[in-house]
């Protein structure tokens, strides 16, 4: 969705007439975390050089940053990481803290009193506008500034800060002791730990400028590229309310809260918070820009904008109309250009069912790429090609349409739209029928954002198009009877985007569809029957077509023909044609299922018709099998087998395992069928060949262990078997099938009708 043109930066606030102090007007003060903070930057000052190695020492200086710009933290926690960077330091901080907190008030005095010293002389430790240098001399005005009760409410702070990590310490102590003795308590610890965590962000009070715009920027970056590594939803939300507890009018966390609260879909909550970050955003551009038109009115046409987009997300698209039609009258009215093309994109959004979409977003790149905007001239050439590829324009024109926005990419350093022009091309690859060119697309992207663990400064992408990638790669793996591959790369989705994070649909639609398709294969449709209600609250289109197919599997065939035909005059409303084609081959099965394959042959030209126009290779692969088996049941194989030579090629190229699987056996139905009347030797010679062929289908359902086609595959073979007089092997097939009849069920269609 689109982004508001307002940098998520701190902004002071103006506490407008409230009593209660403003606590972001202070840029620094000392807490005891920071006293502790103080006492390591001054043993590092006075450690010698070779006291502390090369290494050491960089990891000390790399440790320095976080410290001084995050949250405030136990003590017992800075003790564990000063120990991981360097254990000798850890000791003479440990020492120095317990001195002061369990000596007198004048240790204080005196410890702030030497900290000026660090900047005198020739050459001196800290350089003054270095960041431990500013950070120091912060520390230094700060405390200078408080008055005798202050200073000693601090020195009774730093004690209980002492005290609480002291007990800390021991507790960790007793508790890593307590784990080695028994094994069982090892998941009470981690709970504890947990809590422990928890503790010290909410407890950690209230964060200054610095740590608040630490603390803003590094969650909306992990929000925006890593959201398992963020804080959870109740963890942040505590944490911007304890902010906004503070300073009510805190934009920047309002609106960080809003992006929280899209990560669990609340509605409510988040337009609660939007509203709430641009009528801060007003106020205090109103009061710190003499200009209305940059201030109050940028704002204003930005909050709808922003407004229509949240509608559109969550489906309410008659309100995300009311709300750009405002945007595109402010936006007109102090003629921002910007403003409009963003409204223009939006435009599109909402009105991309209707036929005539592509030339408003033609109109939209022209005008992107006009003004000079890169990102937006990007996402539409994207868009433009996605449409063309529903409307069934060949490859290469999509291909290079999208080489011209990819060298936009690249231009402009554009790393996120590169991912998802990536993700556009696998989308497209399959769309069309070509899964090695999919899965090729699929690895590309894999290899640009790598699934080793990196560094905390590097980031990795957790973003949408590298979860359609995923899922993508899952369900060719699984196409492929690779089923403990596909099992991997779902374990994966799982870790990398948790169920309550915004991309976590994508996943499990993927996962239930595979689950739907294995327990098909395997002739468990009461699984198969409860796995639907799951796909149906992801979608449920999908969801119907995957009920009409159990129904169909049951033999009732009147409940799935109603589906169907209720499903297809839907799918024919909104445009959707693979799932029109998908739906009018089930209704031409169903139709030869009953005995009626003259009824179903038009309905099959149909599918055909419409896959040849949207170029969907699979599916008019398909659609050819079921024509070439209607031909095979009216009696004329010898058609049916030229039939066959035509898709068989692409099928086996690029097609599902199951598919092979399918076209192998038709193939040798239509070899025995168009054999009765050879000779003797010329129909042994062919009925071999049929044999060949069957035990290549059976090696494909083995694959995907669709044992009711296996079954089947291998009745056909105990028949031709018992023609060509090979009694062993008919016995072999005939024990087989026995085995595997037993055990499923049989729902009284003839087995030599079945594909």
């Amino acid at each position: 969705m689109a982004s508001v043109h307002e940098s998520l930066y701190f902004n002071p606030m103006m506490t407008n007439g409230v009593v209660h102090a403003n606590v972001f007007g202070i840029k620094d003060w000392v807490t005891p975390y920071k006293i502790a903070v103080l006492v390591l930057l001054n043993e590092m000052g006075r450690t010698g050089e070779g006291a502390v190695s090369l290494m050491e020492r960089r990891r000390l200086n790399q440790l320095l940053l976080p410290l001084l710009q995050g949250p405030d933290i136990t003590l017992s926690k800075l003790y564990k990481l000063i120990e991981e960077s360097c254990p000798q330091l850890a000791n003479s901080v440990q020492i120095r803290i317990k001195l002061m907190a369990e000596g007198e008030l004048k240790d204080m005095e005196q410890f702030f009193d030497d900290l000026s010293d660090s900047f005198s002389g020739t050459e001196p430790e800290v350089h003054k506008t270095s960041v431990v240098g500013l950070f120091l001399r912060h520390m230094i005005l700060a405390y200078s500034k408080l008055s005798f009760s202050q200073v000693f409410k601090l020195y009774t702070a730093l004690q209980q800060y002492f005290q609480n990590g002291e007990k800390k310490t021991v507790e960790d102590a007793d508790m890593e002791l307590a784990s080695r003795e028994e094994s069982e308590r090892k998941m009470e610890k981690e709970e504890l730990d947990v809590s422990i965590r928890e503790e010290e962000v909410s407890c950690s009070g209230p964060l200054s400028q610095k740590q608040a715009e630490f603390f803003l920027s590094q969650q909306a970056s992990l929000l925006k590229n890593d959201e398992t590594k963020a804080l959870t939803p109740a963890s942040l939300q505590k944490e911007l309310n304890n902010l906004l507890k503070f300073n009510p009018d805190f934009a920047e966390a309002h609106y960080l809260s809003y992006l929280n609260n899209l990560r669990v879909q609340d509605v409510f909550s988040s337009t609660h918070s939007l509203l709430h970050y641009f009528d801060r955003l007003i106020l205090t551009g109103a009061e710190s820009k003499s200009n209305g038109e940059e201030g109050y009115g940028r704002s204003l046409r930005y909050a709808a904008l922003n407004l229509a987009a949240l509608h559109c997300r969550f489906g309410h698209y008659q309100q995300a109309e009311l709300a750009l039609q405002e945007a595109i009258r402010i936006a007109q009215e102090s003629n921002d250009h910007v403003c409009l093309q963003h409204c223009l994109s939006w435009l599109y959004v909402l009105g991309q069912k209707r036929s005539d979409s592509y030339v408003l977003l033609e109109h939209s790149v022209k005008k992107a790429v006009h003004f000079g905007l890169p990102y937006l001239a990007s996402l539409g050439i994207q868009s433009l090609v996605q449409q063309r590829a529903f409307a069934g324009k060949t490859a290469n024109k999509l291909m290079d349409a999208l080489k011209d926005s990819d060298l936009l990419h690249w231009k402009h350093s554009l790393s996120e739209l590169i991912d998802i022009s990536i993700a556009q091309k696998t989308a497209i690859w399959r769309l069309y029928g070509r899964s090695t060119m999919a899965l090729q697309q699929a690895q590309l992207l894999l290899s640009m954002n790598s699934l080793e663990s990196v560094n905390a400064g590097v980031q990795q992408n957790n973003t949408e198009s590298f979860a359609v990638a995923l899922c993508h790669l899952a369900e060719l793996h699984a196409e492929q009877g690779c089923f403990a591959a596909a099992s991997e790369v779902l374990k994966h989705l799982k870790e990398r985007f948790p169920p309550n994070s915004q991309h976590a649909q994508l996943w499990m639609l993927c996962d239930q569809k595979i689950q739907f398709d294995r327990a098909m294969n395997d002739g468990k449709y009461h699984l198969a029957d409860s796995i639907v209600t799951g796909i149906t609250a992801l979608n449920s289109i999908e969801g119907v077509y995957r009920k009409a197919i159990v129904l169909q599997a049951q033999n009732q065939m009147s409940e799935a023909h109603k589906l169907l035909q209720k499903l297809l005059i839907h799918c024919q409303k909104i445009r959707n044609t693979e799932m029109v084609i998908s739906v009018l081959l089930s209704v031409a099965e169903l139709y030869w299922r009953s005995s009626s394959p003259t009824i179903a042959l038009p309905v099959l030209l149909q599918a055909l018709a419409l896959s040849k126009e949207y170029r969907l290779q699979h599916l008019a692969s398909e659609t050819v099998l079921n024509l070439a088996f209607a031909q095979l049941i009216l009696g004329i194989p010898e058609q049916a087998l030229s039939l066959l030579h035509m898709a068989i090629e692409p099928i086996l190229a690029d097609g599902a395992v199951l598919d092979k699987g399918r076209a192998m056996f038709l193939v040798a139905k239509c070899q025995v069928a168009s054999a009765a009347s050879y000779e003797p030797l010329k129909k042994a010679e062919v009925l071999e060949a049929a044999i060949e062929n069957l035990n290549e289908a059976k090696n494909y359902f083995a694959k995907v262990d669709c044992k009711e086609q296996i079954r089947d595959v291998v009745y056909f073979q105990a028949r031709l078997y018992h023609t060509l007089g090979k009694t062993q092997e008919r016995n072999r097939c005939a024990m087989l099938f026995r085995q595997l009849h037993q055990d499923l069920p049989f729902h009284g269609v003839p087995l030599i009708n079945l594909l």
